[in-house]
């Protein structure tokens, strides 16, 4: 079956106070497919993620999603049309309890894309993240990183995506951790053909989720790299070092 682009950018520039970061950078994103983001710090990764959800303007170029461009919607509608957002640092309500963290995400199916109820969601996300469900009562800011980036990543399946954007996932949690959200969101992508694009440095997060990668480097997509040599722990040990 083709895959149709879920997600493109042609020729992007952006960047901060009018100084450029994104240099023209051209991806496409299939549906269905996890594609990762690679590179060294300071390279752009986490600009192109803002600049996807829609926090950063197009300096030049264009984003689209689904064949339509995003170039003057903002960030909170581009949710709504269903691409999720997971920012580096979780950004969890601190003082809320999970469950009211979670409920946050009601907001954002507000066009009803999801074919189940919230009620139906939450417990789906409950069971992916047992944890979650246990603490629900538990005040966010008191939970681990590990737990937290579940509870962010819970919060946006509640709304329903069908595009999951991921801003280093691994930063700050526990290697087992790691492990089992990189398990959970290949298990999601398998049962509910969720696309993932996630920006990330652990070498093991990326040989464990990625389908394919784009390697970045000083604001330009360098190089991208399939399965095959995703098999190859000292290649892309090597494109990370780029």
């Amino acid at each position: 079956m083709r895959r149709e682009v879920l997600l493109e950018t042609i020729g992007l520039w952006s960047g901060y106070g009018g100084k450029p970061v994104l240099q023209g950078v051209d991806l496409d994103i299939l549906e269905g497919q996890i594609v990762a983001v690679i590179g060294r710090n300071g390279v752009g990764k986490s600009t192109l993620m803002k600049s996807l959800i829609g926090l950063l303007p197009c300096d030049r170029g264009s984003v689209l999603f689904r064949g339509e461009t995003l170039d003057a919607v903002p960030a909170h509608r581009r949710a709504r049309l269903g691409i999720g957002y997971v920012p580096q640092g979780r950004d969890v309500f601190p003082r809320m309890s999970v469950a009211e963290n979670l409920l946050v995400g009601r907001s954002i199916d507000a066009g009803g894309r999801g074919e189940t109820s919230v009620a139906e969601r939450l417990e789906q996300v409950y069971g992916y993240f047992p944890i979650l469900k246990e603490r629900r009562n538990q005040r966010a800011g008191t939970l681990s990183g590990g737990q937290q980036q579940q509870l962010a990543i819970g919060r946006v399946l509640i709304g329903a995506p069908s595009l999951i954007l991921l801003d280093e996932p691994s930063e700050g949690i526990q290697p087992n951790i790691v492990q089992d959200i990189a398990r959970i969101m290949v298990e999601l992508n398998e049962k509910t053909g969720i696309t993932v694009v996630f920006v990330e440095q652990n070498l093991d997060m990326i040989r464990a989720m990625a389908q394919r990668c784009y390697v970045m480097d000083k604001g330009r997509i360098t190089a991208e790299i399939g399965a095959d040599v995703l098999e190859d722990r000292d290649a892309v040990r090597r494109y990370l070092a780029v």
